[in-house]
């Protein structure tokens, strides 16, 4: 499976699929909430926050590329990622491209 986040792949004809997404709703525990709001206070990087993203966007990015390979997809074109909060303290993250089959 190719991902790349440009309309085309380099060197292949391409017919497009659909739309393939994958998404995820992530939250820290109360321990990590309470640790990263006094991070907050004093400034610098929330790393637990950061960890929890990554995660979040290789889930999102796994469940996209799942549901491309039920349509018997080759790659995915046009990647891109969004997030937003959902409520305090947790945040959904979606990967979305267009899945592709090599002509």
């Amino acid at each position: 499976m190719i991902l790349v986040n440009t309309d085309y792949i380099s060197g292949k004809e391409l017919e497009t699929l659909c739309l393939v997404k994958g998404s995820t709703i992530q939250s820290k525990n109360l321990g990590k909430d309470i640790l990263q709001a006094l991070k907050s206070l004093i400034g610098g990087e929330l790393k637990a926050y950061n960890e929890m993203m990554d995660e979040a966007r290789a889930l999102a990015t796994k469940r996209m590329v799942l549901e491309a390979e039920k349509l018997g997809s080759d790659g995915i074109v046009n990647i891109r990622y969004a997030s937003s909060a959902i409520m305090q303290n947790a945040a959904e993250v979606i990967a979305y491209g267009t899945a592709v089959k090599f002509k």
